[in-house]
Protein backbone atom coordinates (compact mmCIF):
# COMPACT_ATOMS: atom_id res chain seq x y z
CA UNK A 1 0.00 0.00 0.00
CA UNK A 2 3.02 2.35 1.00
CA UNK A 3 4.57 1.71 -2.38
CA UNK A 4 1.64 2.22 -4.41
CA UNK A 5 0.67 5.31 -2.45
CA UNK A 6 4.47 6.84 -3.61
CA UNK A 7 3.62 5.64 -6.94
CA UNK A 8 0.20 7.56 -7.05
CA UNK A 9 1.56 10.30 -6.01
CA UNK A 10 4.84 10.56 -8.25
CA UNK A 11 2.05 10.06 -10.76
CA UNK A 12 0.50 13.29 -10.48
CA UNK A 13 3.23 15.29 -8.91
CA UNK A 14 4.36 14.13 -13.02
CA UNK A 15 1.09 15.11 -14.81
CA UNK A 16 1.23 18.83 -13.09
CA UNK A 17 4.84 19.51 -13.66
CA UNK A 18 4.61 18.24 -17.25
CA UNK A 19 1.97 21.16 -17.65
CA UNK A 20 3.85 23.40 -15.89
CA UNK A 21 7.31 23.19 -17.60
CA UNK A 22 5.41 22.55 -21.26
CA UNK A 23 6.08 26.57 -22.08
CA UNK A 24 9.37 26.72 -21.22
CA UNK A 25 11.25 23.25 -21.34
CA UNK A 26 9.08 22.85 -24.64
CA UNK A 27 10.80 19.19 -26.11
CA UNK A 28 11.06 18.05 -22.59
CA UNK A 29 7.42 18.03 -21.59
CA UNK A 30 6.67 16.53 -25.27
CA UNK A 31 8.67 14.16 -24.50
CA UNK A 32 7.52 13.20 -21.14
CA UNK A 33 3.76 13.44 -22.71
CA UNK A 34 4.96 10.79 -25.44
CA UNK A 35 6.16 8.49 -22.41
CA UNK A 36 3.12 8.44 -20.56
CA UNK A 37 0.76 7.70 -23.43
CA UNK A 38 -1.35 10.37 -22.67
CA UNK A 39 -3.04 10.63 -25.95
CA UNK A 40 -2.43 10.72 -29.39
CA UNK A 41 -4.54 13.39 -30.47
CA UNK A 42 -3.56 16.03 -28.61
CA UNK A 43 -0.05 17.61 -27.42
CA UNK A 44 0.61 19.23 -23.74
CA UNK A 45 0.41 22.41 -25.38
CA UNK A 46 -2.91 21.89 -25.74
CA UNK A 47 -3.91 20.87 -21.68
CA UNK A 48 -5.13 22.94 -19.19
CA UNK A 49 -4.15 22.79 -15.48
CA UNK A 50 -3.79 19.42 -14.28
CA UNK A 51 -6.46 18.61 -11.55
CA UNK A 52 -5.48 16.76 -8.28
CA UNK A 53 -7.66 14.40 -7.03
CA UNK A 54 -9.25 14.88 -3.71
CA UNK A 55 -6.92 14.43 -0.59
CA UNK A 56 -9.99 13.86 1.68
CA UNK A 57 -8.59 14.98 4.77
CA UNK A 58 -10.81 16.61 7.48
CA UNK A 59 -10.13 20.53 8.62
CA UNK A 60 -8.14 18.72 11.76
CA UNK A 61 -6.23 16.92 9.96
CA UNK A 62 -4.90 19.46 7.74
CA UNK A 63 -4.47 21.50 10.65
CA UNK A 64 -2.57 19.07 12.41
CA UNK A 65 -0.17 18.91 9.38
CA UNK A 66 0.10 22.65 9.15
CA UNK A 67 1.68 22.79 13.04
CA UNK A 68 3.45 19.84 11.99
CA UNK A 69 5.23 21.81 9.08
CA UNK A 70 5.37 25.01 11.48
CA UNK A 71 7.19 22.93 14.11
CA UNK A 72 9.75 21.44 11.37
CA UNK A 73 10.58 24.65 10.22
CA UNK A 74 11.08 25.82 14.37
CA UNK A 75 13.08 22.32 14.95
CA UNK A 76 15.52 22.72 12.23
CA UNK A 77 16.79 26.32 13.01
CA UNK A 78 17.83 24.49 16.32
CA UNK A 79 19.22 22.21 14.46
CA UNK A 80 21.28 24.54 12.35
CA UNK A 81 22.48 26.27 15.65
CA UNK A 82 24.16 22.77 16.22
CA UNK A 83 25.48 22.56 13.27
CA UNK A 84 26.72 26.06 13.30
CA UNK A 85 28.80 24.88 16.26
CA UNK A 86 30.01 21.83 14.78
CA UNK A 87 28.02 19.37 17.20
CA UNK A 88 26.10 17.92 14.28
CA UNK A 89 26.75 17.43 10.83
CA UNK A 90 23.07 16.60 9.61
CA UNK A 91 19.90 16.86 10.76
CA UNK A 92 20.20 12.74 11.22
CA UNK A 93 22.70 13.08 13.58
CA UNK A 94 20.52 15.32 15.52
CA UNK A 95 18.16 14.19 18.53
CA UNK A 96 14.71 15.98 19.16
CA UNK A 97 12.30 16.46 22.14
CA UNK A 98 9.08 18.14 21.87
CA UNK A 99 7.66 19.35 25.55
CA UNK A 100 4.48 20.41 25.38
CA UNK A 101 1.42 20.30 28.03
CA UNK A 102 -1.68 19.66 26.97
CA UNK A 103 -3.23 22.20 25.01
CA UNK A 104 0.08 22.96 23.35
CA UNK A 105 0.94 23.02 19.54
CA UNK A 106 2.95 20.33 19.99
CA UNK A 107 0.27 18.13 20.85
CA UNK A 108 -1.11 17.89 17.26
CA UNK A 109 1.96 15.45 16.96
CA UNK A 110 0.41 12.61 18.84
CA UNK A 111 -1.12 10.82 15.97
CA UNK A 112 2.48 10.54 14.01
CA UNK A 113 3.40 8.25 17.02
CA UNK A 114 7.02 6.69 15.57
CA UNK A 115 6.49 8.48 12.51
CA UNK A 116 7.59 11.82 14.01
CA UNK A 117 11.28 11.20 13.86
CA UNK A 118 10.85 10.52 10.15
CA UNK A 119 8.70 13.83 9.25
CA UNK A 120 11.50 15.96 11.22
CA UNK A 121 14.27 14.24 9.35
CA UNK A 122 15.61 13.28 12.40
CA UNK A 123 17.17 10.22 14.02
CA UNK A 124 15.08 10.28 16.65
CA UNK A 125 11.75 12.79 17.89
CA UNK A 126 10.07 12.30 20.78
CA UNK A 127 7.07 13.94 22.24
CA UNK A 128 7.40 14.94 26.46
CA UNK A 129 4.51 16.28 28.66
CA UNK A 130 5.42 19.08 30.94
CA UNK A 131 3.01 20.75 33.26
CA UNK A 132 2.90 24.08 32.20
CA UNK A 133 2.97 26.15 29.31
CA UNK A 134 6.30 27.75 30.58
CA UNK A 135 7.98 24.52 30.08
CA UNK A 136 7.14 24.27 26.50
CA UNK A 137 10.62 24.08 24.26
CA UNK A 138 12.06 22.17 21.67
CA UNK A 139 15.25 20.48 22.69
CA UNK A 140 17.72 19.83 20.29
CA UNK A 141 21.02 17.23 21.06
CA UNK A 142 23.68 15.60 18.84
CA UNK A 143 22.89 11.65 18.81
CA UNK A 144 25.30 9.69 21.02
CA UNK A 145 24.50 6.65 18.89
CA UNK A 146 27.21 5.38 15.98
CA UNK A 147 25.78 5.95 12.55
CA UNK A 148 23.90 3.10 10.08
CA UNK A 149 25.59 2.59 7.01
CA UNK A 150 22.41 2.46 5.16
CA UNK A 151 19.82 4.24 6.17
CA UNK A 152 22.32 7.15 7.81
CA UNK A 153 20.23 7.22 11.02
CA UNK A 154 22.00 7.19 14.67
CA UNK A 155 20.34 4.40 16.27
CA UNK A 156 21.21 2.23 19.48
CA UNK A 157 20.95 -0.87 18.24
CA UNK A 158 23.69 -0.40 15.09
CA UNK A 159 25.91 -3.28 15.37
CA UNK A 160 23.12 -5.31 17.40
CA UNK A 161 23.05 -8.18 14.82
CA UNK A 162 26.59 -9.92 14.40
CA UNK A 163 26.25 -10.67 10.74
CA UNK A 164 25.48 -7.21 9.94
CA UNK A 165 27.39 -5.01 12.53
CA UNK A 166 27.58 -2.14 10.50
CA UNK A 167 23.37 -1.52 9.87
CA UNK A 168 20.75 -0.92 12.59
CA UNK A 169 17.99 -3.31 13.47
CA UNK A 170 15.35 -1.23 11.33
CA UNK A 171 17.64 -1.94 8.47
CA UNK A 172 18.02 -5.81 9.20
CA UNK A 173 14.42 -6.16 9.75
CA UNK A 174 13.21 -4.04 6.22
CA UNK A 175 16.45 -6.22 4.19
CA UNK A 176 15.97 -9.65 5.93
CA UNK A 177 12.91 -9.85 8.05
CA UNK A 178 9.28 -8.49 7.31
CA UNK A 179 10.24 -4.82 7.69
CA UNK A 180 9.07 -1.93 9.52
CA UNK A 181 5.20 -0.38 9.05
CA UNK A 182 5.19 3.16 8.93
CA UNK A 183 2.14 5.21 8.37
CA UNK A 184 2.89 8.68 7.75
CA UNK A 185 6.51 9.08 6.09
Amino acid sequence: AARRAAQSALHHITHTIMRLIAPILSFTADEIWQTLNVSRDATVFEELWYNLPEHGLNLNRLAQWGAVIKARKYAQAEIEKLREKGEVGSSLQAELEFHYSSNSIFSMFEFLEDDLRFVMITSSAKLVKVSSRDQEAIVVKPSQYAKCERCWHYRADVGSHAEHPSICGRCVSNLFGAGEVRKYA
